[in-house]
């Protein structure tokens, strides 16, 4: 089976570099995901993690097959951690114009809440684009403003209200949504 590395492609930023996952990413994952501060704010991620979701989760990231790709946070190149966080493209439906569209999706670990790194991130990947959407949505639970400057910052533009289900709250959760459009 080939493996994301070969879709996925590497985006350099000034202060980490956003890559393919790679199976030695697991602990990592594993220990920032488990942390309920993390899961609490996101729609997938479940509290407590039960045992093999992030091995799951990893392989599934590195498939060819999947319509989400997804990019680790690394910082070693300029002697910080390997893994800071996530941040996704998931393929969406073409738009009526024939346009593509993704949804957007992160997650930092707590130790790197409130540095710009989430902000770096997003606004790397916008930037780069490297499925040619012509338009990005995000969606950010309205408990997390946070992620929504993240958002704002990298120029989405607020559409409306809505709800998604948070695996780890096991209850709906009222959201915010944006869009960028690219194109």
């Amino acid at each position: 089976m080939e493996d994301a590395l070969n879709l996925v492609p590497e985006i350099a930023l000034e202060d980490v570099v956003l890559r393919p996952l790679r199976r030695s990413d697991a602990g990592l994952i594993e220990l920032y995901g488990s942390d309920e501060r993390v899961a609490r704010m996101t729609t997938s991620i479940p509290h407590p993690l039960p045992p093999g979701t992030t091995e799951a989760f990893v392989t599934r990231a590195m498939a060819t097959d999947g319509d989400e790709l997804i990019w680790a946070m690394d910082a070693s190149l300029v002697g910080g951690a390997e893994l800071k966080g996530l941040i996704s493209l998931k393929r969406m439906e073409p738009g009526s114009k024939g346009g593509s569209q993704s949804e957007i999706g992160y997650w930092v670990a707590p130790a790197w809440w409130n540095t710009g790194l989430a902000s770096a991130a997003v606004q790397g990947l916008v930037g780069a684009n490297p499925l040619g959407n012509d338009a990005i949505f995000g969606s950010v639970f309205q408990d997390n403003p946070a992620s929504a400057r993240v958002l704002t910052n990298a120029g989405f533009a607020y559409v409306g209200d809505a709800e998604s289900f948070s695996v780890a709250r096991n209850a709906k959760v009222a959201t915010w949504t944006y869009v960028r459009k690219l194109n």
